[in-house]
């Protein structure tokens, strides 16, 4: 829809004292909102469409976030026709399914026919499969094939995030004859980065970038100019091992191909990007053990999110709490040691999850090896032991003087060095020993270090402090 408006509109509208869509920190400016809110609650249609229909599809999405329930039927219902469906793709999933649930299935079927066949997939594959079944049966049989075959794909999978629109020719044709197919066939794809080529059964026999179908004179045929040198993702394989593939290689479009060798779409750096961020915000949710977390969640959605990892922590700091219980004596004899015990080891919880969150993230990105784990481990070892004389010396000088106890700022100094080289250590190998064990880091590793750092701080602390004080 974005192409309703020029430059030209957006400039008249300003001329006529619009309000900005975003204010000035490029966030949806309250007063805009405000008034599409005020139009929508009185039935102006006609205002709603001037205000919301030249808008991009991704603006419209966070409208229809920003806006409740009952309010984003309403500015559907008012565009019409002007909806774009792609709108849908960029909305938390909770407001998506809701409105999905709440259109009509005809009126599904027109909008995910005008859109590019993964957005389409992504509008239908967590909607049940009565309404999916009718969506499709609505579609052309072209169309409808496709996306069946799309939706057969696992969950997450390079099949799911493809697109089966792309440009295939046989090897024996000229240049020429492939600029006038591009030319004249009125059912290609509105975008695309390279030509494939192929043989009768669809087996991927090589690629040809455009600007070197441009160069090229037209007599001169693909076979002779075609890439051998191809590089192929299987339709079944995880959507984040196909962003590595990316990476790897610096592509920009990439062929898919299914489990007997046939290609069947194409996964382009725009559907990638969207992985990336996807992937990376999986990870984060999953470190701090939140789950598939989204803003517009309810109370009770976000509790039980939540709760699984909030009851394991609480086993972990009961942990903690009983090897505290070993030195009530020793604590009783000195009111210092309650006082000074926490900053040993909060200390290791952070050094810990400093180094856990480095560790997460590179073994996601596959950047920590066979080859480089020793290494890795030995400098965050080393990482952890000089971190802890430095802020050993810093909280020995403190306690001494605070207390007026040197011996007192020895053990602490002792127990902050100890705890700072265990929290470097397993910070890195428990996530990647949780990973051998096929357990997912990011989720898991968390909880044990934290005990880890706890246990060791106060064990090495309370423990140091029987000996030397002679407090026990």
């Amino acid at each position: 829809m974005s192409d309703d408006l020029d430059i030209a509109d957006r400039e008249r509208n300003d001329a006529e004292g619009a309000i900005a869509f975003r204010d000035e920190e490029g966030r949806l400016n309250r007063a805009w909102l405000d008034r599409l809110v005020a139009h929508l609650e009185a039935g102006e249609a006609d205002e709603v469409v001037h205000e919301a229909a030249p808008l991009h599809a991704s603006e419209i999405g966070d409208v229809l976030d920003a806006l409740n329930a009952e309010q984003r039927h309403a500015l559907i219902e008012a565009l019409g026709e002007r909806f774009d469906f792609e709108a849908l793709t960029h909305v938390d999933d909770k407001v998506r399914l809701e409105l999905m649930d709440q259109l009509p299935n005809a009126h599904i079927a027109r909008g995910v026919q005008e859109l590019d066949s993964d957005d389409a997939v992504h509008l239908l594959e967590d909607i049940g499969a009565p309404d999916q079944e009718e969506i499709l049966s609505r579609l052309p049989a072209f169309d409808r094939l496709a996306l069946r075959r799309s939706l057969d794909f696992p969950e997450d999978s390079a099949g799911r995030r493809m697109q089966t629109g792309f440009i295939a020719i046989p090897p024996y044709w000229t240049v020429g004859q492939t600029i006038d197919y591009m030319r004249e066939d009125t059912g290609l794809p509105d975008e695309f980065y390279q030509i494939y080529v192929v043989d009768p059964g669809y087996k991927l026999l090589g690629t040809i970038a455009l600007d070197r179908i441009l160069r090229t004179h037209r007599p001169e045929t693909v076979e002779s100019m075609m890439n051998t040198d191809v590089i192929e993702v299987a339709a079944e394989e995880d959507q984040e091992e196909a962003a590595r593939v990316f990476e790897r290689y610096d592509l920009v479009e990439v062929a898919v191909i299914d489990d007997s060798g046939r290609m069947v779409g194409v996964l382009t750096v725009d559907d990638i990007v969207d992985v990336i961020h996807e992937e990376a915000s999986e990870d984060i949710r999953r470190l701090a053990g939140v789950g598939d977390e989204e803003v517009s969640d309810t109370v009770w959605t976000t509790v039980r999110s939540r709760v699984t990892w909030l009851g394991v922590n609480l086993v972990t700091a009961i942990a903690a709490s009983l090897v505290i219980g070993l030195f009530d004596a020793t604590i009783q004899q000195m009111v210092a040691l309650a006082v000074l015990m926490p900053i040993v080891a909060s200390m290791g919880g952070n050094a810990g999850t400093q180094t856990l969150t480095v560790t997460v993230r590179a073994l996601a990105t596959r950047d920590i090896d066979a080859f480089n784990t020793r290494r890795l481990v030995t400098r965050e070892a080393l990482v952890g032991l000089v971190n802890g004389v430095v802020f050993a010396v810093l909280i020995g000088v403190v306690a001494t003087i605070w207390f007026r106890n040197p011996q007192l700022g020895v053990v602490i100094a002792v127990a902050m060095v100890v705890n700072m080289l265990v929290a470097g250590v397993s910070g890195i190998l428990i996530p990647i020993a949780l990973e051998r064990l096929r357990i997912d880091p990011a989720v898991a590793s968390s909880a044990f270090v934290t005990t880890v750092t706890d246990v060791v701080g106060f064990f090495a602390f309370l423990g140091l402090a029987a000996a030397w004080l002679g407090l026990a």
